[in-house]
Parts: C-alpha cells; sequence; structure tokens
C-alpha cells in the first residue's frame, strides 16, 4: 500500500508535468532578468500585468509597449511558439513586418533557444487581458516601417550568445545577462545619427530621449564606476542604493525594483563581474540642452 504514492510521483505523467513546471518557472526568472516588466506594463499600481501601454520615448517619437499576455484578440494568444522565436530573434512579428528596435531584439537574437522557449511557457500562463495597443506617436519620417528594413540593414545580426573558452562561468553568464536578457548596452551606450549603439563607446552612457541619464558603467575611475567596489554594485543591483546612500529612480529605478532586484545573488555577482571586466571608457554624458 505503501509504494502507491511513490510509483504516482516517479509516472511518466508527474516527471513531464514537474519539468513544465519547472520550464514556467525559470521563464518568469527570465521575464523579470529581461526587463520585460518596464516595457509591458503601466507604471501605475492598478495596471494590469503586461497588458501594455507603457510610454518609451525616443528621438523619433513615443513608443508604447504592446500587450503579450496571451488574450487572442488583443495579445498575443493567436500566436505560436514560432512567431514569438521569430518576435525574438529577428525582429518580426507573425505577419512578418519588422518590428521597431525599440523592442530590444538587437540583445534578445541573443537569446538560447531553450531560454525563448522558457519565456514562451510562463507567458502562456500570464492571465490573458483584452487591451487594444496604443498606436505609437511618431515623427513623419519614422512611421513608415518597411524603411526598418535599412536600418537593421546597417544595424542589426542575428547571432545566439558564444561563450568565450578564455572566460570563466561566471564570466560568461555575467556577459550573457548583460548582452542578452538585460540589454544594458541598449540604454547605456550612445547611439549613432542612424539610431545605432556606437561600438566605439559600449557601456560608455548616453542622455535618454525623456531628458533621463544613463550612466557610463564602463570601469573608468573618472567617468564609471571605476572607484565602486563589487559590494557596492551587487547593493544597486539589489537595494537601488548608490556608494553614496542615494537610490535609484527614473528608468533605472525601474530596471532595478522590476527586474534585477529579483535575480538570484549569483546572477547579480555574475552580471558584476562582467561589467567590472569591460574596458574602461572615459566618457562623461553631456548635460541636457
Amino acid at each position: 500500500m505503501l509504494l502507491a504514492p511513490a510509483l504516482f510521483l516517479s509516472s511518466p505523467g508527474a516527471a513531464v508535468g514537474g519539468e513544465r513546471d519547472a520550464k514556467v518557472r525559470q521563464g518568469e526568472y527570465l521575464l523579470r532578468a529581461g526587463g520585460c516588466v518596464s516595457c509591458h506594463t503601466e507604471k501605475r499600481d492598478d495596471a494590469p500585468f503586461l497588458a501594455g501601454g507603457r510610454a518609451i520615448e525616443s528621438p523619433f517619437g513615443t513608443f508604447y509597449g504592446p500587450n503579450i499576455t496571451p488574450d487572442p484578440e488583443t495579445g498575443i494568444g493567436r500566436w505560436a511558439e514560432d512567431d514569438f522565436v521569430r518576435a525574438l530573434r529577428n525582429g518580426r512579428n507573425p505577419s512578418g513586418s519588422h518590428y521597431y528596435p525599440a523592442f530590444p531584439y538587437t540583445s534578445y537574437t541573443r537569446l538560447r533557444r531553450e531560454d525563448i522557449g522558457a519565456l514562451w511557457a510562463y507567458l502562456q500562463t500570464v492571465e490573458p487581458v483584452r487591451r487594444e495597443n496604443r498606436p505609437h506617436d511618431l515623427v513623419w519620417y519614422a512611421r513608415f516601417r518597411p524603411s526598418l528594413a535599412g536600418w537593421k540593414f546597417l544595424h542589426f545580426r542575428t547571432e545566439e550568445f558564444e561563450p568565450r573558452a578564455d572566460e570563466t562561468d561566471e564570466w560568461n553568464r555575467g556577459a550573457y545577462l548583460s548582452q542578452a536578457l538585460a540589454h544594458c548596452a541598449e540604454c547605456h551606450t550612445p547611439r549613432t545619427r542612424t539610431g545605432g549603439l556606437d561600438p566605439r563607446r559600449l557601456y560608455a552612457g548616453a542622455r535618454l530621449a525623456d531628458g533621463d541619464v544613463a550612466p557610463n558603467i564602463t570601469p573608468d575611475r573618472e567617468t564609471g564606476i571605476g572607484r565602486w567596489r563589487a559590494s557596492h554594485l551587487l547593493r544597486y543591483l539589489d537595494l537601488g542604493m548608490d556608494p553614496d546612500g542615494d537610490f535609484a529612480g527614473g528608468a533605472m529605478g525601474d530596471v532595478i525594483g522590476e527586474g534585477t532586484s529579483h535575480l538570484t545573488d549569483a546572477d547579480r555577482r555574475a552580471l558584476v563581474i562582467y561589467l567590472q571586466s569591460l574596458e574602461p571608457i572615459r566618457h562623461q554624458v553631456p548635460p541636457a540642452d
């Protein structure tokens, strides 16, 4: 009689269910690590989770994060998993149209296929919310979506993250978190006139379209984080408190509150190790006009 529960728990169905639950939990974690909440949930207490509407300022106008709940009419409820893969890897929607790079597929393209699958599995469990997407409010010349093909030709390459054999597992984990999931460079790197990341000043800081500053996060001692100890960075990513006792606000406050504070201690350490290994770049973000 005592064997029956054990046999049930070890049955193929139970094992499959356990694997599915683990995949969903992993997807929820990756959603936080990827900063998805910051763009796809409005910044108000009663905002429906992942139902879109968050305003994202840019030099080309205001974008609004779309509904990514599994509602079949206004969200992604009619998508197939392959549609989701193509969105993240190639920056295209199910009909084949190009996404604007306000959606950071330029970083998400590096995600491992199994991580994309876990994200997809989690999104299927989110409560569907029927909420129409708000149209972007863009300058006239940015409204012609087919022109994005030219932008992608200049600034986008599909590539999955490849670990470096000459670095530690911890460094590679931090690089993956920064380059693929958290997409740190998307905000902390100045952009060229055509809107691409300046490859000479990666992570060296930039002024955002809303006037906020994404500071230099290279280990330069004068303009970056070179004087921060690892413990300072760990505390900042967890609690948002800098070495002077001030707390992060604005966009970075959202990134921490809705993203990095949900990471494991090990992942925050890996991210710090990677950031401290970057080439120091002396670059002071210019003041707003």
